[in-house]
């Protein structure tokens, strides 16, 4: 039997729009298969970026944590001073009194020196 491009094949008409079916469901599969390929492999590009975007945010969340923790010992510790500060105030306040009061004493006790003298 020799085969050539000029050989006849006869064929029934049901069998080569079965052949033909067949070829484009293969055909619509592959292409089918690839776009999900192509899918699946951007969606996993992207989780990973989301990652590790998501890794540096929580370094820099934690960064920022000590940080806060930082400022929130110091302004503890200010207001601590400022709570002695404002006691001594009071203190001020009540040694200028004392000594207002004992200055008072010393010259009564001047002007008795003074009319004892007199007399």
């Amino acid at each position: 039997m020799k085969i050539s491009d000029s050989t006849a094949i006869s064929m029934p008409m049901r069998n080569l729009l079965a052949i033909l079916a067949a070829v484009a469901f293969g055909i619509f599969a592959y292409t089918e298969i690839t776009a999900r390929l192509v899918s699946l492999e951007t969606s996993r590009q992207l989780m990973q970026q989301d990652l590790i975007s998501k890794s540096d945010q929580k370094i820099v969340d934690q960064e920022q944590y000590l940080i806060l923790e930082m400022i929130t010992k110091s302004t503890e510790n200010i207001e601590l001073k400022m709570t002695e500060m404002k006691n001594n105030t009071v203190n001020l306040e009540r040694a200028v009194k004392d000594i207002e009061f004992l200055r008072d004493q010393v010259e009564q006790l001047k002007d008795k020196v003074r009319q004892n003298g007199n007399n």
